[in-house]
């Protein structure tokens, strides 16, 4: 598998006046798909919370290259492009493609694990998180770092 993908439904309520997607939504349907990503790679809500960790986000960027009304079908390309060695750190780029196979915009998450009960960064069990990791497709440009 080259990328993870979703074809999402819009609703009437992720429309601004505008009659686009809304700005915020873009965000949640990527959150939405990261989560799902890992739940079926087998890091579901049940293991995180069992082991005490979740994922964070340090920063959360969307470039927006064109309109999605309601209308228009659109797919959502999740893609690692960096990840520390030991699976830290990473970075997510979730790219939202319309039926005319054109990209409309680009989220990218930058993120880490952190420990939820000394509330502090700290991996899972290392093997978990890098197999995980590491089943999701890299970017084409893809950074790994230490």
């Amino acid at each position: 598998m080259s990328v993870f993908t979703k074809t999402i439904s819009l609703r009437w309520s992720d429309l601004d006046p505008n009659f686009h997607l809304r700005h915020s939504i873009y965000y949640d349907l990527g959150s939405q798909h990261r989560i799902e990503i890992l739940e079926s790679l087998g890091l579901t809500t049940e293991v995180m919370h069992k082991q005490h960790f979740g994922p964070i986000l340090f920063r959360e960027e969307c470039v927006f290259k064109k309109e999605i009304r309601m209308k228009d079908v659109v797919t959502i390309h999740t893609k690692i492009a960096k990840m520390r060695s030991d699976g830290g750190r990473w970075t997510i780029q979730h790219e939202f493609i319309n039926q005319d196979e054109k990209s409309c915009t680009l989220l990218t998450v930058d993120g880490a694990w952190m420990d939820v009960i000394h509330r502090k960064l700290a991996n899972p069990t290392p093997d978990l998180a890098l197999h995980v990791l590491n089943s999701i497709p890299k970017a084409d440009d893809f950074i790994l770092f230490d």
